[in-house]
């Protein structure tokens, strides 16, 4: 994710569908904030979000790994956008289980979890075609209780 990809990220931030389970749409200097706050998530982790783009090149949203918080503790989570004229076409659950891919076998990881909006059953089934199931609920968010959705992933030749 570059500050090229600004126009993009802009529009589907600021898409009140995209952005249906959220407190509020991201304005246009949300929307750089956000593309800086993945280089630095770049720059300290290895790792992000990253844009979704087709074969051509047309934008498709973004999608990545991403440390955050659930209730307190420190979890390894999928997270994904996906523009709204673009979604139920596959392309969440096509990045995410690249995303699953290189978090077991680049990153190591353990566990790998996908925090939800309770209503957001779209993104739920994202998760469970990763193989997730609900494995808790996140009060430590100030607005709602989420969904946690998660997996392990089975440690081979140990």
């Amino acid at each position: 994710m570059v500050e090229e990809d600004l126009d993009n990220i802009a529009a589907m931030l600021g898409d009140p569908e995209v952005m249906r389970y959220y407190p509020a749409t991201r304005t246009r200097a949300e929307a750089l904030d956000w593309i800086l706050g993945n280089q630095r998530r770049y720059a300290e982790h290895g790792f992000g979000l990253w844009v979704i783009e087709t074969r051509d090149g047309t934008f498709i949203g973004d999608l990545g790994i991403t440390w955050q918080q659930v209730n307190g503790q420190p979890r390894l989570e999928v997270g994904y956008h996906v523009r709204s004229d673009a979604q139920g076409q596959g392309f969440a659950t096509e990045a995410a289980l690249a995303a699953r891919e290189y978090a077991r076998s680049v990153l190591g990881a353990n566990e790998l979890v996908a925090i939800i909006h309770p209503e957001n059953l779209a993104s739920r089934r994202v998760a469970e075609h990763l193989g997730m199931t609900q494995v808790d609920l996140d009060y430590g968010h100030p607005w709602i209780t989420r969904v946690v959705m998660g997996m392990t992933f089975p440690r081979y030749g140990v």
